[in-house]
This record gives structure tokens, C-alpha cells and sequence, in this order.
């Protein structure tokens, strides 16, 4: 596996490749558990946002959203689609290497859609910082892959996911937090060629009380 020291490098190669279109559309467990969990717009921090899909989406609905990638590429891709959506105001792409910096202040909502990398990076410690960036009644939204897509660059390995509430307890939340959904559905993903495939996801939502 590569290191930490390669992850900037690895980005910048992964997206300069991607189709622009791949990542451009909402995940669909954003959407629902925003829809049902935060419906009132605040500030909200997207973690690993790629090409963009959840942050515009929230800024629509009037979120200010901090978009945070470790590619400039891509930050330069959704400042590119704000503007387009004249949405510019309300999304703030901001690059960060994230197993050495993290965005400052407190946010309403806190979203790390499928943060999974081939580079060595210290995932664990970077979620918790997460959590403790999640102002009083705020929500945490953890996406993670659950199963290995035929696309992944895991396709063909043998991996052992945790379990939904495998990866809650890693969060090491204390008693000042309320657990809105912790479970693994089963849904039809489609890969960056059209591809389709029944995966497992860790769906986690915990809304900080105190």
C-alpha cells in the first residue's frame, strides 16, 4: 500500500483519468437521511468530496457547504459546476491533506461519503476529528463500502469489512451523542463505466446531544 506521503499525487492521477461526469449526482443515502435527519440548512462539511455530488446537491437546498478534497483537481471541478449552478456563494471548496490538516470551526453537518483510499492514511483518527468537528445537535453522516464492487480496486480480494456497529464503536463517541441509524443496506450501485452491481453499504447517523 502506499503511504500517506503519496496520497496528494495518487488523487491528482485518479481524477485527471476520471470522466468528468463520475461523482457530478447526490449519493442516495445522503439524500434520504439529510432529507429526514437535517432538513434545516446550516453549515455543512463534505469530507473527500471529489467531484462534488453531495456538496452541490446541499447547497441547493441552502446549506454553505466547506467541499474538502485532497485533489486540486477536483476542487477546481466543483468550483467550476458552483459557478454554473450560481452556487459559488454557498460552496466553499478548500484543499486539504487530511491525515495532516482538517478544516476549522464547527459545522452543522458533517458528511464522509465512501472515504476509502488504496493510500495509507490514518482513516480511523481522521473520522473522530469528524465527530468532534460537529456542533451541538449536528449530525455525522459515515457512507462506507461494505461489500467490493467488480469495479473497486479491491475487485478479486479477499477483505473483511467491519460491521455497522463495528465501525460506530471506532468512532469512540462518548454519552453526548444519539445513534439515528446504524445499519447495512444492500442497494444497486453503477460503476464509472455503466456497470451494475448489488453492494452493502455501512450506513452510520449520530447527532451530537451536548
Amino acid at each position: 500500500m502506499q503511504t500517506a506521503d503519496d496520497s496528494a499525487s495518487f488523487w491528482e492521477s485518479h481524477y485527471s483519468r476520471l470522466d468528468t461526469r463520475w461523482g457530478t449526482q447526490p449519493n442516495a443515502v445522503v439524500e434520504e437521511l439529510v432529507t429526514a435527519l437535517a432538513p434545516e440548512p446550516g453549515r455543512a462539511l463534505d469530507l473527500g468530496c471529489g467531484h462534488g455530488g453531495d456538496a452541490l446537491w446541499l447547497a441547493a437546498r441552502g446549506w454553505a457547504v466547506t467541499a474538502v478534497d485532497v485533489s486540486g483537481t477536483a476542487l477546481d471541478r466543483v468550483a467550476a459546476r458552483a459557478r454554473t449552478a450560481g452556487l459559488s456563494a454557498r460552496v466553499h471548496p478548500v484543499r486539504h491533506d487530511l491525515a495532516r490538516t482538517f478544516p476549522e470551526g464547527a459545522f452543522d453537518l458533517v458528511t464522509a461519503g465512501y472515504f476509502h483510499t488504496p493510500v495509507e492514511i490514518p482513516r480511523a483518527r481522521i473520522l473522530r476529528r469528524a465527530a468532534a468537528a460537529v456542533a451541538p445537535n449536528g449530525l455525522l453522516l459515515v457512507v462506507d463500502h461494505a461489500s467490493v464492487a467488480p469495479w473497486s480496486w479491491q475487485a478479486g480480494q479477499d477483505v473483511r469489512f467491519p460491521t455497522a456497529e463495528e465501525a460506530l464503536a471506532d468512532l469512540r463517541l462518548d454519552d453526548g451523542w444519539r445513534i439515528e441509524r446504524c445499519h447495512a443496506p444492500r442497494r444497486t450501485a453503477t460503476g464509472p463505466e455503466g456497470q451494475r452491481a448489488t453492494v452493502t453499504d455501512n450506513v452510520i447517523a449520530v447527532r451530537r446531544t451536548a
